[in-house]
This record gives C-alpha cells, structure tokens and sequence, in this order.
C-alpha cells in the first residue's frame, strides 16, 4: 500500500483553527464527504464509536483516527493539518496539529492494518512533520506525503 493509493489530493486540507476535538472529528467527515463521496454523519459517527474506545492521537503533536465505515468500498484517507493545534487526548498530552484519518470498509482486515501500519510509520519521521507544517498549502502537503514514501523506497 502506498499514500497515492489511499489518499486524494482533494482529501487534504489546512484549517486555521478548530475549537475542540468534536469540531475536529466534524472537519475530518466534512473533507471525506467532499472527496469521496461518503455521508458525513455515518463517517462522523463511526470516528466518535472508535475514539471511545481510546484516543487516537499517538504523540508528538499527531493523531491517527480510523474507522470502518459502511457503504465504503476501499480504505481511503484523509490529511489535515491545524495552524493552531487543538487538545486531542494524546498520549503524550501534547496538543495535536498533523491529523491523518483512515476509514475502511467493514470488512476491511489486512488492508486496514496496512494502511494504519504506512501512516503510523510515515508520521513517525520527525524530518517528515517538520516538512509538513512548514508547508500549510494543501497541494503541497500531499506532494509532501506521496514523495516521502517514494523516496523512502529509492
């Protein structure tokens, strides 16, 4: 799996400020919505279910929400990058500002994993953050996330 495989240029974004981690979880089923078609409220509803079960944000400043979503035929993702980091519950306690939502089929197994597995691995290179909040235009970003990885395999 590679991100060019599991994200839309049109599926990336910068938002200047968010007020919480709700208003959050809305922007990221907003954006999906607009770029793939899926409803906004069974994506908002089913990132709501996961992170009951725990927080998603995985430290230094980014966080991972994923869920399976119904109606949906492939893992797809989303990119969001805050100029203002909002409190996210992450494990380290720092606020988060890099935001990479995956949503996957129901019966998604292995793809779903993989897909978490790329982005988790990706975002832990701080070289990678660094770039990414440097460069808060949505083109860029994804420019950014798909030649990291392409790179990385050289």
């Amino acid at each position: 799996m590679k991100f060019v495989d599991l994200i839309s240029p049109t599926a990336v974004k910068v938002v200047s400020s968010t007020s919480s981690k709700k208003r959050l979880m809305h922007d990221i089923s907003d954006l999906a919505e607009s770029a793939y078609g899926v409803n906004s409220p069974r994506i908002l509803e089913a990132l709501m279910e996961r992170e009951a079960l725990g927080p998603t944000g995985v430290g230094r400043g980014v966080a991972l929400p994923h869920a399976r979503i119904p109606g949906i035929d492939s893992v797809t993702g989303a990119f969001i990058l805050l100029e203002k980091p909002v409190d996210f519950d992450a494990v380290d306690r720092q606020p988060v500002d890099i935001v990479f939502a995956i949503f996957a089929p129901e019966e998604a197994g292995v793809e779903h994993l993989k897909a978490l597995a790329l982005v988790s691995r990706s975002l832990r290179d701080h070289g990678l953050c660094a770039k990414l909040r440097a460069n808060p235009v949505p083109t860029t970003l994804f420019t950014i996330l798909t030649e990291a990885e392409a790179s990385k395999a050289a």
